[in-house]
């Protein structure tokens, strides 16, 4: 089928029962029970999207995360349990797109795969790129390659994860100008997003402790009390 995904679980009868419902919505499914089975499905099967357990055997599922968005932008969505908070957070500092907390009713996790492959592929800036054919934004010493998705400050590479990119794009290419969080959750996250605004101030705290000399005196991601942020470099 076109729309292929993976789904990552090594409890079988959750793995099943995925599978069945994603079947059932006219998906195509692959299957793997361990993080080392993930890898080998993906790089073989090239899914459009992944669904991720965080607790797997052979190789975690942080990890599969990980070396799966040094390879490609596909959306990833983390499957974790009500305990696993840090780790779902370092999931969402490793690039993935989106978390779902066990036990979860599988219409929300529908919702949010139909949500995620409506928009553009993970790998380009969705609806927040310049129309101007320069390929590089700059401020300061923040230097953006739009074309290699490269950020580097101080010429130094700076290791972003998708949708901080996106964010430090749509806030640069607006230099100067107030966003809301309800506008950058929409052009970053799309309209159909099923989560809230504090989404938005966690990627900055991420963004300003990569990008920043002194994170809690911002210089370029400035807060603008009760609205939003702006890029003020």
């Amino acid at each position: 089928m076109d729309t292929c995904i993976l789904v990552v679980e090594d409890d079988d009868t959750l793995r099943e029962l995925l599978k069945y419902n994603l079947e059932k919505e006219g998906y195509g499914v692959l299957t793997a029970g361990d993080g080392g089975e993930a890898l080998e499905t993906y790089r073989r099967d090239k899914p459009r999207l992944i669904i991720l357990d965080i607790m797997l055997p052979v190789m975690s599922g942080t990890e599969v995360c990980r070396i799966i968005r040094g390879e490609s932008q596909t959306p990833i969505i983390m499957l974790t349990a009500k305990s696993e908070e840090v780790d779902r957070v370092v999931g969402l500092e490793l690039g993935a797109d989106d978390y779902v907390t066990k036990p979860f009713s599988m219409r929300e996790l529908l919702a949010r795969i139909k949500a995620m492959l409506r928009r553009s592929e993970a790998a380009k800036v969705m609806g927040v790129m310049p129309a101007a054919k320069n390929e590089f934004l700059e401020a300061g010493d923040i230097a953006i390659d739009l074309k290699k998705h490269e950020v580097r400050r101080g010429g130094n590479r700076v290791e972003l994860n998708p949708k901080e990119f996106e964010l430090l794009v749509l806030l640069l290419i607006n230099r100067g100008q107030v966003i809301s969080r309800e506008q950058i959750l929409r052009k970053v996250w799309g309209y159909d997003y099923i989560g809230n605004d504090r989404t938005v101030d966690v990627h900055i705290r991420w963004m300003r402790r990569k990008l920043e000399t002194a994170p809690d005196n911002p210089r370029y991601l400035v807060t603008v009390r009760g609205y939003g942020y702006k890029f003020a470099g």
